[in-house]
């Protein structure tokens, strides 16, 4: 029997992943019921879902910064993280990381993993850092340690005019050509549908995939959503808005009943309406708001509203709404669910943040000659909370003088993004 080549093994796996990642996908999108309308079945959305990843998102993302800081101290180690910190400011221009970071971390929440893969641009002359689709990503890693990934695979399509530019087919068999690369630390595959096109050496050393989770499960190599934990509550606020919709709607334009009315013709309901009824028939209009219904309906919907905001950890004042007037340490309290969340987000995005940063200067290195030394790379993040600028400021002003911070620390610390820049400015300025 002979062996299935790698884009046929690609097709057979990880299918319960690739169909989760649609599933949650098409649930941020707003596809939230299930199955088919009944009828004139009234079906409103109002994507919750949606809007608490988005929010998680924005606080997560706030005030990242990286520093480069040298691993030796000496003149010529300073030197090289200075160097350093300066080179991926630059990449972080040319790549317009800024906002590749916030959409892939958007994609991140939403799929339940995310990626990074950093090459050289030989047309551009430097580091090209994007971001694949992790629904064409697949990985392999050691059985006894997840973290250590030796082989991965990216699968995408090019239309066949792409792909001639590219030198990958001769003819036009059909509209589209089934790309997979497969990086291993030595080796570079590429396959062009079932055909092995390339197959040399991994010029880079490495893997240049940087492939990390939303939240981690133990012992799991992929990631889970913030999806998932929505979804029962959504489809159920969906349904309970739906119906009160529906209610308010025959309240403002009542059913008219009668009793003991074999037959009725011309029955109006409207303002000055006159029925004629046989004796003893009733008629009226029925009230479907009459006690209390509708308040039961409304105090069913706040249940469902907090149980979201519970499962999502992002409380209400996380949407600014602060009715008790809250600050300080309280309104830390109020919105500790969030801050947790987002500190176990920003322990994985550390992680792999410096991770790219360290490939894209080895691959600098590499390329230009350029040696920048035995440096590591640390990221920073701003406050989720608003924070007091005075107070920080004085408080930064006092661990510098008791020497404790370096002056360059405490810039980074308050959003200076080039200390070494702003500390030459001042030099300049104060020897003028």
């Amino acid at each position: 029997m002979n062996e299935l080549t790698l884009p046929q093994q690609l097709a057979r796996r990880d299918l319960d992943r690739l169909r989760a990642y649609r599933e949650n996908l098409d649930f941020y999108k707003g596809y939230q019921w299930p199955g088919r309308a009944r009828g004139r079945e009234r079906r409103l959305t109002f994507n919750y879902a949606r809007t608490f990843v988005e929010k998680v998102t924005s606080y997560l993302m706030s005030g990242l910064t990286m520093v480069v800081e040298p691993l030796e101290d000496s003149p010529e180690a300073r030197e090289a993280a200075r160097r350093a910190e300066a080179a991926l400011r630059r990449m972080a221009q040319e790549n317009s990381l800024e906002q590749l970071d916030f959409d892939t971390e958007l994609d991140c929440a939403i799929l339940g993993d995310a990626c990074f893969k950093v090459t050289w641009d030989a047309d551009r002359g430097r580091v090209r850092i994007t971001a694949p689709d992790v629904q064409g990503l697949y990985a392999w890693w050691q059985g006894d340690d997840s973290s250590q990934v030796w082989l991965v695979a990216a699968h995408y399509t090019l239309t066949a005019e792409e792909a001639e530019l590219y030198g990958l087919v001769s003819k036009r068999p059909k509209k589209e050509v089934t790309l997979v690369e497969a990086w291993t630390a030595s080796e570079f595959q590429l396959w062009a549908d079932d055909s092995l096109k390339e197959s040399k050496t991994n010029p880079y050393g490495f893997i240049p995939f940087v492939l990390y989770p939303n939240l981690r499960e133990p012992k799991q190599f992929w990631g889970t959503s913030d999806i998932p934990p929505l979804v029962e509550p959504s489809r159920e606020l969906n349904r309970a808005l739906s119906q009160l919709s529906m209610i308010l709607e025959l309240s403002g334009n009542p059913i008219a009943v009668l009793e003991n009315v074999e037959d009725a013709r011309d029955i109006a309901v409207q303002p000055g309406a006159v029925w004629e009824i046989p004796e003893r028939a009733k008629a009226y209009l029925l009230d479907l708001l009459q006690g209390g219904g509708i308040k039961l309906h409304a105090d069913y919907i706040d249940l469902l509203y907090r149980a979201m905001h519970d499962l999502s950890e992002s409380p209400r004042t996380a949407f600014g709404d602060n009715r008790q007037g809250l600050s300080g340490v309280a309104l830390e309290m109020e919105l500790h669910p969030l801050l947790q969340k987002v500190r176990r987000k920003r322990l994985i995005r550390s992680a792999a943040y410096a991770r790219r940063a360290d490939m894209a200067l080895r691959i600098l290195e590499q390329r230009t000659g350029e040696r920048f030394g035995p440096v590591r790379v640390k990221v920073n993040w701003g406050p989720v909370l608003p924070q007091d600028r005075g107070r920080l400021v004085r408080e930064e002003q006092i661990l510098v003088e008791a020497g404790l911070h370096s002056r360059k620390r405490a810039m980074s610390l308050l959003g200076v993004e080039d200390p070494e820049a702003e500390m030459r400015e001042v030099g300049r300025e104060g020897g003028g």
